[in-house]
C-alpha cells in the first residue's frame, strides 16, 4: 500500500488564513507564516497554501506571502488561486512553491495544463475540481471563482481530462461537505479515484479521525487535506497519523 498523505490547507484571503462552511461565512485562523511553520513541525506530509478570493477578485496571488511562508516550511508546499498563464507559474515556483495547483484558469484555458507539464513536468500540476453533487443525484458539477459559477461540466469526466492533459495530482472538494465536519464525500473521491491514475487528495468534510479512514480506504484517496480541524486544534496531525497506523493504513509517522 502507497503511503498515504495527511495535508493541512491554508485558505487565505486579505493575508489572513480563514475557515467557511460550505464556502462561505469565512472566520479568521491566524497569520500564514506562523501556521504553515507549525504544520511544519506538528507532523504534515504536505502544505497546501490556497488564495481564495484571487480569481473571482481577478487579481494575481500575493507573491510576497507565498516566499514567506515557502522560507519557514520544509515539506513540499503547493500554492494556488490566480495563476493563469505558465509564466506565473513560474513565478510562483521561483519563489519556493513545489507544486501548482489550478482551478479556474484549467477550466478557463485547459491548455495551461500540458503547457505547464510540458514545462515544469506533470509532479508539479495539480488541477483542483470543486465539485457538487446535482440536485437530481445523477453526479457532480465542476464549479469555478471559489465555488461561485457552476461551469456545467460533470467532474468524473473533467478529472479523466485533467489527466490526459498532464496533470500529475487531483485536489477533489466537495463542496457539500465543506466545512460541515460531517465527513468527506467518499463516494465522489471513490469514483474519481477509480476513474484515474494519478494521486487524488480528499478535501471538504473532516471532522474526525474516521472521516480520514473512510475517505483513505473506501475512497481510495492517496490523501487527505483538511482545515479548520487541524487549524483549531481539534486534531493533531500525529495523533491521527497514529491512529491510522494502527488500523493500518501506511503513513510517514
Amino acid at each position: 500500500m502507497h503511503t498515504k498523505r495527511i495535508i493541512p490547507c491554508l485558505d487565505v484571503t486579505g493575508g489572513r488564513v480563514v475557515k467557511g462552511v460550505n464556502f462561505v461565512n469565512l472566520i479568521d485562523a491566524g497569520d500564514p507564516v506562523a501556521v504553515g511553520a507549525a504544520y511544519d513541525v506538528a507532523g504534515a506530509d504536505e502544505l497546501v497554501f490556497l488564495d481564495i478570493t484571487a480569481s473571482s477578485d481577478s487579481r494575481n496571488i500575493m507573491v510576497d506571502m507565498v516566499r514567506k511562508v515557502a522560507e519557514t516550511v520544509f515539506i513540499p508546499f503547493t500554492v494556488g488561486g490566480g495563476i493563469r498563464t505558465v509564466d506565473d507559474f513560474k513565478a510562483i515556483l521561483r519563489e519556493g512553491a513545489d507544486k501548482i495547483s489550478i482551478n479556474s484558469s484549467a477550466i478557463n484555458t485547459p491548455n495551461l495544463i500540458s503547457d505547464a507539464a510540458d514545462k515544469f513536468g506533470s509532479q508539479c500540476v495539480v488541477v483542483a475540481i470543486d465539485a457538487k453533487r446535482r440536485v437530481d443525484g445523477s453526479g457532480w458539477d465542476v464549479y469555478k471563482n471559489g465555488g461561485r459559477i457552476n461551469v456545467g461540466l460533470d467532474a468524473v469526466e473533467w478529472a479523466m481530462e485533467a489527466e490526459k492533459r498532464g496533470a500529475g495530482e487531483i485536489l477533489l472538494t466537495s463542496m457539500d461537505c465543506d466545512g460541515t465536519k460531517a465527513g468527506y464525500d467518499v463516494e465522489l473521491t471513490r469514483i474519481i479515484s477509480e476513474n484515474v491514475s494519478i494521486p487524488v487528495i480528499a478535501s471538504g468534510g473532516a471532522g474526525n479521525k474516521d472521516h480520514f479512514y473512510d475517505v483513505l480506504t473506501e475512497g481510495k484517496a492517496d490523501a487527505a487535506l483538511a482545515a479548520s480541524l487541524f487549524h483549531f486544534k481539534e486534531l493533531e496531525i500525529n495523533d491521527l497519523k497514529a491512529d491510522l497506523r494502527r488500523r493500518g493504513i501506511s503513513v510517514r509517522l
